[in-house]
């Protein structure tokens, strides 16, 4: 088990703090051994209440992707993908280091720390 970081606002705020430390980390419940993500209080299904805080592997597979198309002046295109975690869970990312376009079903990734709108996020990059 890890350490957590000193928060007051719950699941996310630490998990926002770990990424802050540039720390990956991801809920695990004790009894089950089943992963979490997005951060919560309680373990989906089960209601367990024995979350831990564990590191990720960073290790993940691009489920699905789209690109979104902007203007230049406000960006460029950049792509949303789905990524399912090596550990189970599933989340919403952004696949960096390609053209948007450029990005695939079933590509294998590795997570990195980043900024999306200025505020701390995981990115993927091609593995």
């Amino acid at each position: 088990m890890t350490e957590t970081p000193e928060t007051s606002g719950g699941p996310e705020a630490t998990f926002q703090a770990y990424l802050a430390e540039g720390r990956f980390m991801l809920q695990r419940s004790r009894s089950s051994g089943t992963f979490v993500f997005y951060p919560r209080r309680l373990a989906p299904g089960s209601g367990a209440d024995d979350l831990e805080w564990v590191e990720a592997s960073g290790r993940g597979t691009v489920y699905s992707t789209t690109v979104v198309r902007q203007r230049p002046d406000k960006g460029g295109d950049y792509n949303v993908a789905l990524i399912d975690l090596e550990e189970g869970p599933r989340m919403m990312s952004r696949v960096t280091g390609l053209a948007p376009d450029q990005v695939r079903i079933g590509m294998a990734v590795e997570a990195e720390i980043g900024a999306i709108d200025g505020k701390t996020a995981i990115l993927f990059r091609p593995a």
